[in-house]
């Protein structure tokens, strides 16, 4: 079940829904474009509690997923801690996956 998640951040990556980066997922939560964020379980303090609060704040939802490796294996980047997802369709399928 967990790998169809991971499927679908390609695709999204891909259909060029996701964001990527710190204060690029931070914009479009407070833009409200973000529809889920993923918070790779390994995420720094810091970052986690900067994105968690502004998710929290803007109401959109989060969840910590994978490791930083398992993430940034499934868009083929490295070291990405936080995914945006731009997509509400992406974003409810991603949640149904692993909630």
């Amino acid at each position: 079940m967990k790998n169809n998640y991971l499927n679908l951040i390609g695709l999204a990556h891909r259909a060029g829904k996701l964001s990527l980066g710190e204060e690029t997922i931070l914009k479009d939560i407070r833009s409200n474009r973000a529809k889920l964020v993923l918070l790779a379980s390994d995420i720094g303090p810091q970052t986690k509690k900067k994105l968690t609060n502004k998710c929290k704040y803007y109401e959109v939802p989060f969840i910590i997923a994978d490791d930083r490796e398992t993430l940034s294996n499934a868009i083929g980047k490295s070291h990405r801690v936080a995914i945006a997802i731009l997509d509400a369709g992406f974003a409810t399928k991603i949640k149904s996956l692993l909630g």
